[in-house]
């Protein structure tokens, strides 16, 4: 069964970091990919950062290139997402996913996505 759990979310200030996590069971990460969506309120869950478990090949949108970093272990079967500089507009619930390979403009193709997690940036 698969499945993925967040955790590492929280409220913090401007500028100030926070690093995600999602650690995931019932696959391996070597044989797919995990990306980091998120969703605030008001707005169309929009596509931050993916990784290919086969390679370390990673993926950013534009508005968090610089700022994030997304990182695989997996002999923890985990993958991580350092987020720096934070803004208020960062504000939203994270969720990991996974899928065959990266698309971050494509939700639709995740079949298994975790619960999330909120991260709010007071300004």
């Amino acid at each position: 069964q698969v499945q993925l759990v967040e955790s590492g979310g929280g409220l913090v200030q401007a500028g100030g970091s926070l690093r995600l996590s999602c650690a995931a069971s019932g696959f391996t990460l070597g044989s797919s990919a995990i990306a980091w969506f998120r969703q605030a309120p008001g707005k169309e869950r929009e596509g931050v950062s993916c990784i290919r478990g086969n390679d370390g090949g990673t993926l950013y949108a534009d508005s968090v290139k610089g700022r994030f970093t997304i990182s695989a272990d997996n002999r923890e079967n985990k993958v991580s997402l350092q987020m720096n500089n934070l803004k208020p507009e960062d504000t939203a619930v994270y969720y990991c996913a996974t899928s065959v390979f990266c698309a971050l403009g494509a939700a639709n193709l995740f079949h298994s996505w975790g619960q999330g997690t909120q991260v709010t940036v007071s300004s």
